[in-house]
This record gives structure tokens, sequence and C-alpha cells, in this order.
């Protein structure tokens, strides 16, 4: 469903150019804390993986750290 076929009238564009710009913001803004995850997840991923024991969890932990860098770059 696409709203392309809605026109905003002149006296509310205000409101939907900062709407706009607020769900701009926020999604700079969660792609950038899903990077930064990522990137702790997959350093702490790599750090417990160093033992036999913690590989077990290690490496689950790196790869779900690295696919939240690729979701949050893509």
């Amino acid at each position: 469903m696409t709203e392309k076929g809605k026109k905003t009238p002149w006296v509310l564009w205000p409101f939907v150019a900062i709407w706009r710009f607020l769900t701009f913001i926020l999604e700079i803004t969660g792609r950038l804390v899903a990077i930064i995850l990522g990137c702790v997840f997959m350093i702490v991923g790599v750090i417990v993986s160093l033992t036999v024991i913690g590989a077990i969890v290690g490496v689950p932990i790196a790869i779900f750290g690295f696919l939240l860098v690729m979701r949050g770059l893509f």
C-alpha cells in the first residue's frame, strides 16, 4: 500500500516535513546503534571463543554480531 495517491494540503506541509525529518533521524540512529552493537557482539564473541568451552557460545555471538552489522549497513 503506497501513499503516492494522497496529496498533502499545503497547510499541513510543515508538519509532514518535520515528521519525515524525525523518521529520517530515527532511522539513521537505529542503523548506527545496530552497527555499534554488532561490532561489540563480534568482539565479545571472539574473546569468548578463545577457550574451547567458550567457543560453543562465542561463535554464535560473533556470527550474530556480523549479521547485525550487515543489517545496519544494508
